[in-house]
């Protein structure tokens, strides 16, 4: 027979959030990682917060909030808010229980600022990394190189002359939306500037292309496994790429390869000068020759090097970074690199997964 549609609200449940979420729940194995990683931490919070005065939103229930806000492509703190007050699966995964108050939006932004300070992002980042290398996911001999533009959260209108003469038209008076006329003016960095953010540039990487304000993000990832093992964000210029290449490459050794932006006489030179070999792709005419192409490992960094595009597209299309909502370069560099972090971290459980 049929059942009955009946609407009636439980007052008390016997099934804990831990019953409720699958045993092959890919959360499950993101929560071990990550809370790996930030039990090292502790002692970075611990310098971050008074001893006194009421507690604050714990810092590695935050992080976990700012993960999931991530992984599931959730585009405020406000409706984060709102998920973890009926979502039982995030509710389980930051460490809340059934009737524990969630916090206010703003309180939640502020909070996150805080980390920001400590450079909480870079932290996380390392202990998943040692993390990485304690399972040998990690190559110390091959690496690769890329940039990416990261729209800045401010539009053209806001790219005003630096000397606040702005032609306008129209009868247009809102102060949020006003008309702007600003066809036939030349405007470059060093003439003008955006209100809303300064620090970003008005920037495009290639011929065709509109160009936008902007931030660089860079990735160096390893050849093995595509793990990301640095990244940062530097304002929108010419050079940039190359810069924040060899800033991240120092220090290491073996192969370190990239698309043909990186095919320069100055950069090879200085590549190999930090004692790594070029393996860029060839633009003609190349600064590499066939000493350094012969060699079959030439092709292997080549074939594998196309591994960080997925790193950028994981970055836009799952997480935030195809156009930030924090302003300044600080800010976008404290999210690029937290967004590498959990990158890496779903890598890691699927190759986890995938050895078992």
């Amino acid at each position: 027979m049929r059942g009955e549609d009946e609407i009636q609200g439980a007052m008390f449940s016997y099934i804990s959030p831990e019953k409720r979420v699958p045993e092959d729940h890919p959360l499950r194995m993101m929560w071990v990682l990550s809370d790996a990683a930030l039990k090292d931490l502790s002692p970075l919070f611990d310098q971050l917060y008074s001893r006194v005065g009421r507690p604050s939103i714990p810092p590695e229930k935050l992080l976990r909030a700012l993960l999931l806000q991530v992984l599931y492509t959730i585009r405020s703190e406000r409706l984060l808010m709102e998920q973890l007050n009926y979502n039982l699966l995030f509710r389980w995964f930051v460490g809340l229980n059934m009737d524990d108050p969630v916090w206010d939006a703003s309180v939640f932004s502020k909070n996150r600022d805080r980390l920001l300070e400590g450079d909480v992002a870079r932290a996380f980042f390392n202990g998943v990394l040692a993390l990485a290398k304690e399972h040998q996911m990690l190559s110390d001999e091959h690496f690769t190189v890329d940039g990416t533009l990261i729209q800045a959260w401010a539009g053209q209108k806001s790219f005003q002359r630096k000397d606040a003469k702005q032609q306008t038209k129209g009868d247009n008076d809102d102060p949020g939306n006003r008309d702007v006329d600003f066809r036939g003016e030349k405007r470059t960095n060093d003439t003008h500037q955006s209100t809303t953010d300064p620090e970003a540039r008005l920037y495009k990487k290639a011929k065709g292309q509109e160009a936008k304000l902007c931030y660089l993000g860079h990735v160096l990832i390893e050849n093995r496994n595509g793990l990301v093992v640095d990244a940062c964000v530097t304002q929108s210029t010419g050079t940039a790429e190359r810069e924040a290449a060899l800033e991240m490459a120092r220090g290491r050794r073996g192969t370190l390869g990239g698309d043909k932006g990186y095919d320069t006489k100055d950069f090879v030179r200085d590549v190999r000068e930090a004692g790594l070999t070029p393996h860029v792709a060839q633009k003609e005419p190349s600064a590499i020759d066939g000493r350094t192409t012969r060699h079959p490992g030439y092709a292997v960094s080549q074939r594998l090097r196309k591994r960080i595009e997925e790193v950028f597209g994981w970055g836009k299309t799952v997480g935030p970074l195809r156009q930030v909502k924090l302003r300044g370069q600080a800010k976008v560099g404290w999210l690029t690199v937290f967004v590498a972090a959990v990158y890496n971290l779903v890598r890691m459980r699927n190759i986890l997964v995938a050895q078992t």
